[in-house]
């Protein structure tokens, strides 16, 4: 059962990428030249995109993958082509429409469904694997393993997902947020250490059974990222 705190939460991320942001983030993610600093977050964002896609099968025919949190669509492509089905689902329809109008003409019609929502809808189905790439980032450690079990409880496979690890620049960016005026800020993430996230996830009834197998910091530039990797046994 999802709490308050998610539902806060995830208003918050709709409103700042599906508005205030939303132009930056069709730059950061596109081709276009960005300033140095969103240089290395564009950087970083790609290798961590190839990590979680590492995880994932080579041939994807027969697969049904959910891409929680698709943003600009380039994982849910990139899976496409491997044959998967995708469901990419976002909680921002305008960057739906973003992803939407950037997949190209090698991936088959109908390999991805789009969606607008919430990526822990149970009317999405039951998926072989999920990833969801800089999602979590957002919510607090107790949050984020309701929102895993959530996903678990119709994942046959595999849970890929990514956090920001506790970091003495992450912890310092944090503080900075929140001396800027309400209206200017963006949706802060949520720092936490592996220790802590790993004992929530083995507290959380929902993922019984489920284990870490795997993780991958990335780190360039004001980009910090954690991917962790879930599996039943």
């Amino acid at each position: 059962m999802t709490s308050a705190s998610y539902h806060e939460r995830r208003s918050a991320v709709t409103t700042y990428f599906d508005q205030t942001a939303s132009d930056a983030w069709a730059r950061l993610t596109s081709d276009e030249p960005v300033s140095r600093i969103r240089a290395t977050v564009r950087a970083g964002r790609d290798r961590m995109r190839e990590t979680l896609l590492s995880w994932l099968p080579q041939d994807m025919h027969g697969l049904r993958l959910l891409d929680a949190g698709c943003g600009s669509g380039a994982l849910a492509i990139e899976a496409a082509r491997r044959g998967a089905q995708v469901v990419a689902i976002d909680v921002a329809p305008t960057l739906v429409s973003i992803a939407q109008s950037r997949v190209p003409p090698d991936v088959g019609a109908g390999s991805i469904d789009f969606r607008v929502g919430d990526m822990l809808d149970p009317a999405l189905g039951v998926f072989d694997h999920v990833v969801s790439m800089d999602v979590l980032i957002h919510y607090g450690r107790e949050d984020t393993a309701r929102a895993l079990g959530a996903l678990a409880r119709r994942t046959r496979s595999s849970i890929a997902f990514t956090f920001a690890p506790r970091t003495p620049l992450l912890g310092a960016m944090h503080t900075v947020g929140k001396l800027f005026p309400r209206s200017d800020r963006s949706p802060a993430i949520q720092p936490v250490t592996e220790v802590a996230l790993t004992r929530a996830i083995a507290a959380q009834s929902d993922l019984a059974g489920w284990t870490p197998v795997r993780g991958q910091r990335v780190k360039s530039g004001f980009y910090i990222s954690q991917a962790m990797e879930l599996r039943p046994a």
